[in-house]
Parts: structure tokens; sequence; C-alpha cells
């Protein structure tokens, strides 16, 4: 498998999550925008905790979230990326994003969600990955259609109502990876 540390899309940088990025993340898990449908503001050590297990995840499977950055400026953008996760009980894997609010309605989430079912799919060779939120974010749920995904089914994650969509690798490769 080709090493995944490092990716470009269109208009952005994805580098592996690392330690140094701790400020950044910080940052925008401290935003009440970003947050409000993640599971709420995290505190510095919550975050750190975070970044932990997003290490660990990297060591273990080669892949999970990347930090974005505008390549131009190298401003921080966001994260996104695969990751394994528990999901209404069952085992998935989620294309997961997040982005700063300066950076929303730029379409740029759905570049970062294309681009890691894309990985997904032709590097990681899954059958199949999820996304999912709470059922009134409606701008996250967009982005899932957009990238190719499916509601499937409601579910409760985190004590709350949840929305699960799906892609399946099939259904990927019927409209020609895109």
């Amino acid at each position: 498998m080709p090493t995944l540390d490092e990716l470009c899309t269109a208009h952005l940088r994805l580098t592996r999550i690392r330690a140094t990025d701790l400020d950044d993340l910080v940052r925008m898990h401290g935003d009440p925008r970003v947050m409000a449908t993640l599971g709420g503001l995290r505190s510095a050590t919550d975050t750190a905790r975070f970044l932990d297990e997003q290490l660990a995840h990297w060591d273990e499977h080669g892949w999970g979230l990347w930090v974005v950055r505008d390549p131009a400026a190298a401003r921080f953008v966001g994260r996104a990326g695969l990751r394994h996760v528990i999901v209404g009980g069952r085992p998935e894997v989620e294309v997961a994003y997040a982005l700063l609010p300066e950076f929303w309605g730029r379409g740029l989430a759905t570049e970062l969600a294309r681009e890691s079912v894309r990985v997904g799919f032709t590097e990681l060779h899954r059958p199949d990955l999820v996304c999912y939120t709470q059922p009134a974010n409606h701008a996250s749920r967009r982005v899932m259609e957009k990238a190719g995904f499916r509601y499937e089914r409601d579910v409760v994650h985190a004590g709350l109502p949840h929305v699960v969509y799906r892609q399946t690798a099939p259904a990927w490769c019927a409209v020609g990876g895109r």
C-alpha cells in the first residue's frame, strides 16, 4: 500500500495528524460553531486525548485522520480522513471531516469527503464506508450526499440521535468513482 501520510486535492494539502498539530486542534475543538454537532466543546486536555487516539490509530492501521491545510499559505483548515468507529453498536470505517467556519460554504468538505472515499475504496479496499451526524446538521448531510453516501438508518450515538449514511464500493464504482 502506498503511503497515505501526505496527499493533495485540488485545493488542499492533507498530512498525517501529528503531535505538533495540537494547538490547531485545540483552537478548532474550542470553537462552539465547529463543535455544535461534534459532541460539544473539548478542553485542551480532551483534545490532547483525542489526538493521542488518532496517533495510535495511524500507528495501528497505517491510515487515519489528516490535518488539512491551505497549500498556498499553510493555514490550518481542519481535519478529515478515515477511522475505525463504533456507530449504532456496529464497527464501521467512518469518513470524517471538520473545518473551521471561515472555510465553510466553499465545497471543501465535499472535496475532503470525496478524497477520503477514494482512498477508502482504491487504497484500503474497503467494501463500504459510513458517515454520520446529528439529524439537524443539514450541511453535513448534504456533503455526505454529494460524496455519494445514502441515508441508511437512525441510531443513538454518544447519547444523541444520529443519522447514518453508507456508501459501498460497488455503488462508487458504478458512478465512475466520483
